[in-house]
């Protein structure tokens, strides 16, 4: 089944493009010039991934994706923002509100067609590890990955698509410690942006989203983190 992709630009031109490009390679395109637009198809048909610009007028790309994020319905969905800023600032900022991936204008098509393989890759291939039913059991943390859900000391925890990822890459293996690095490769990858704050960053906002069960999640100084009762 080929998978459905949306892409938001109010730039014609870079729309036509890449859904050429993502169509060469066998991919469904919808394209859409306004958030609007964007959001009012959501409700009506979910994509496999999402390609945002970030420069968009009102709502932007931020604000899209924060849309995304706060609906169980939508937060599933792979974002990869596209935007002509390259500060390590904005990347951060995309990062911290889920984003699977980020890439500056001016972009390479057949880089972007590479990105929106990797990611959808992952998020297809990657299963539930066998431990963390019990760990999560154990640590009053219940997860449900098919629903894209957590549950903490009984109440429902919103948690971004990074967020929820460093959860589970830590509770299968409760009590190792993971290195900044092996949770930069669990998230993204071989396209991974290399900005060692973005998982602290991402560690702090769960542990608070976490209520008192964040006080399992752990930092090893000068090594990385682990979580444990």
């Amino acid at each position: 089944m080929e998978n459905l992709i949306y892409v938001v630009d109010d730039e014609e031109n870079i729309l036509e493009l890449v859904e050429i490009n993502l169509k060469k390679n066998f991919f469904k395109v919808k394209t859409f010039t306004s958030s609007s637009s964007f959001l009012k198809a959501l409700k009506k048909q979910k994509p496999d991934l999402a390609v945002l610009d970030i420069m968009m007028p009102s709502p932007d790309g931020f604000e899209v994706a924060k849309i995304m994020k706060a609906d169980p319905a939508l937060a599933s969905i792979p974002i990869i923002f596209l935007s002509a800023k390259s500060d390590e600032s904005d990347k951060v900022v995309g990062l911290e509100l889920g984003a699977d991936d980020y890439m500056a204008k001016p972009f390479s098509l057949k880089e972007l067609v590479s990105r929106v393989k990797a990611v959808l890759r992952r998020v297809q291939t990657k299963s539930m590890p066998k431990e963390v039913g019990k760990a999560a059991q154990n640590l009053d943390i219940k997860i449900d990955k098919e629903k894209f859900t957590v549950f903490a000391n009984g109440k429902k925890r919103d948690l971004t698509t990074a967020e929820f990822k460093i959860l589970e890459l830590l509770l299968s293996n409760p009590g190792a410690v993971f290195s900044r690095e092996k949770i930069l490769d669990y998230l993204w990858g071989d396209n991974k942006l290399v900005i060692d704050r973005t998982v602290d960053v991402h560690i702090k906002n769960l542990r608070e989203k976490l209520g008192s069960s964040g006080k399992a999640v752990k930092n090893i100084r000068g090594v990385g983190y682990k979580i444990e009762e």
